[in-house]
C-alpha cells in the first residue's frame, strides 16, 4: 500500500465529531488547548513519558525503546501511525485525511555523555544522557497529539506527528525526508526547549535562525621517533599545531565580518607517551555559517589549509568531511509567513510581551533539511528550572529543565497546526463552506 493510500485509509477509519464553526473562534484555540494541557491528568501524563525516556536515553539510530514507547502511546490515544522511517522514526496522523497537511516534529536521540544532575529520574544508561531536551520534545509532541485527538472538531485538515531519530549529527531529518515521511506536507513546525528562558516565554525570528554546520577530521602523517632526537623525525604534532593556528585565520582574515562564521578544532590526538613523536596526529572540529555559499567556501578552504600547512612541515594530510553520511547541515531559515503565523498564535496564548525576537545563534539544527523542501518554522520554548543553580545550557552534563514547560509546548504546537489548517483551507473547501452557510 502506498504511503498516500495508507494515510487516507487510516485517517478515514476514524469519525470525529464535528462542531459548527460558531462553537469556537481561531483566536480562542491557544487558550483552550493550554487549559486542557494544564489539567493534572494531562500534564502528569506528559511528565511520566518524559521521565521514562530520560531514564533510558538512546543514541542516534538506536532509539528503539523510545520508538516503541511512542507507538504504545499513539495506540493508547487511538492515533494511526506508520513505522519505521529512518530505522526508528514514527509518523502519526490526526485529522480528516484531507488537505491542508501540516507537520509537527520532535527529535528522539540523546547524547554520549554522563549525566551529573542528581535526581530521581537520572539516566540509567552509563555514558548517555538527554542533555538537549529531546525527551521533553517527544513528551510535548505526544501531549500535542492528545490535545488534537480530543479536539478534532477544530481540525479541518491533517496533522502529521513526526518523531525523528538522529538529530545530533546523524542528519535524521534528511533520512526522514528521503524515506517519504512528509509526503503532501505543506508546512512544518519544530521547537527546542531553552533552559535559560523562563517558562511561558518563546523566542524566534524570521529568516536565518541557526547556522549551517559541518564537521571535519584530518589525519596529518609524518615520521615518528624519539623526542630527544627530533631531527630524525618529521613531526606531525608541530604540523598539526600550525594547521590549527592557520585555520583560525579563515574567519579573522578571510571572512566578511558581517557574515558570521566559525571554525573550531575540538579534537587533537597524538602519541600517548611523553617522549615519543608519533607517526601521525588526528585533529577534528566543526565549521559553521549562515549561508550554504559561505559554508561550502569554508569547507574548501579548510581542506586547502590543512593539506598546504602540513606540506610546509614535510607532512601529508588527508581530510574527511563525512559527506556520505550527510553530516553537512544547512542553515535553519524560518519562513516569513510562518513567522507571522507563529507570532499571532503564540501571542494569543502567552501574551505579546512573552513572544520576543532573538538574535541568530551559531548552533545548528537538522530541522533545516525539512526547510529545504517546504516552508518551516523553528522556535525556542522557555523551560528554565528556578531550582537549577548552575543554569547549564544544552549539551552540558548539568542540563536541567522545568517540566512545567511541557503543557506550553504541547498546546503551542497543537495550536500552530490547527490554526494553520484553518487559515489555509483549499479553495473548494472554502466555497463549499460558504454555500452551506448560505443554505
Amino acid at each position: 500500500m502506498s504511503f498516500s493510500l495508507f494515510l487516507i485509509f487510516a485517517l478515514f477509519s476514524f469519525s470525529p465529531v464535528v462542531l459548527s464553526d460558531s462553537s469556537f473562534t481561531p483566536e480562542a484555540i491557544p487558550q483552550i488547548f493550554l487549559n486542557f494541557a494544564k489539567k493534572t491528568e494531562v500534564s502528569d501524563w506528559m511528565v511520566g513519558i518524559r521521565r521514562k525516556i530520560h531514564e533510558n536515553p538512546e543514541l542516534m539510530f538506536e532509539e528503539f525503546d523510545t520508538s516503541k514507547l511512542i507507538r504504545e502511546k499513539l495506540d493508547e490515544l487511538g492515533i494511526p501511525y506508520k513505522h519505521p522511517f529512518a530505522g526508528t522514526g514514527v509518523v502519526g496522523f490526526v485529522g480528516s485525511g484531507n488537505p491542508p497537511f501540516v507537520a509537527l516534529r520532535a527529535d528522539m536521540d540523546a547524547l554520549a555523555m554522563e549525566e551529573m544532575v542528581e535526581w530521581e529520574h537520572k539516566s540509567k544508561n552509563p555514558g548517555k544522557m538527554h542533555a538537549c531536551g529531546h525527551d521533553a520534545h517527544v513528551a510535548m509532541l505526544l501531549g500535542g497529539a492528545k490535545i488534537l485527538q480530543e479536539h478534532t472538531n477544530m481540525l479541518k485538515g491533517t496533522v502529521l506527528l513526526v518523531f525523528q531519530p538522529a538529530e545530533e549529527g546523524g542528519a535524521g531529518a534528511k533520512q526522514m525526508m528521503d524515506a517519504g515521511a512528509l509526503e503532501n506536507v505543506e508546512a512544518i513546525f519544530g521547537m527546542h526547549v531553552n533552559p535559560l528562558l523562563p517558562v511561558g516565554e518563546v523566542r524566534s525570528r524570521p529568516g536565518p535562525l541557526l547556522a549551517g554546520a559541518g564537521i571535519f577530521e584530518a589525519v596529518i602523517s609524518g615520521k615518528g621517533g624519539h623526542a630527544a632526537i627530533p631531527q630524525h623525525s618529521i613531526d606531525p604534532v608541530l604540523a598539526a599545531s600550525n594547521v590549527i593556528v592557520s585555520l583560525q585565520h579563515l574567519v579573522s582574515r578571510e571572512a566578511d565580518p558581517l557574515d558570521a562564521q566559525v571554525v573550531t578544532v575540538c579534537k587533537f590526538e597524538g602519541s600517548g607517551a611523553f617522549n615519543v613523536i608519533p607517526d601521525s596526529v588526528t585533529i577534528g572540529g566543526t565549521f559553521r555559517a549562515f549561508s550554504m555559499e559561505s559554508l561550502m567556501h569554508l569547507k574548501q578552504r579548510i581542506e586547502e589549509v590543512i593539506v598546504g600547512q602540513a606540506a610546509v612541515q614535510r607532512c601529508n594530510a588527508t581530510v574527511n568531511f563525512f559527506a556520505d553520511d550527510n553530516l553537512i547541515s544547512p542553515p535553519t531559515v524560518n519562513n516569513k509567513d510562518l513567522h507571522n503565523h507563529f507570532e499571532k498564535v503564540a501571542s494569543d496564548m502567552l501574551g505579546s510581551s512573552h513572544v520576543q525576537a532573538m538574535e541568530p545563534l551559531m548552533g545548528s539544527e537538522d530541522f533545516a533539511f525539512y526547510q529545504e523542501t517546504m516552508p518551516g518554522y523553528f522556535f525556542f520554548l522557555g523551560a528554565k528550572d528556578d531550582t537549577n543553580i548552575k543554569l547549564a545550557s544544552a549539551h552540558s552534563p548539568y542540563f536541567k529543565i522545568s517540566e512545567d514547560a511541557l503543557p506550553y509546548g504541547a498546546a503551542l504546537g497543537a495550536s500552530l497546526a490547527v490554526r494553520y489548517v484553518l487559515e489555509n483551507q483549499p479553495e473548494d473547501a472554502l466555497l463549499n463552506r460558504r454555500n452551506h452557510q448560505e443554505l
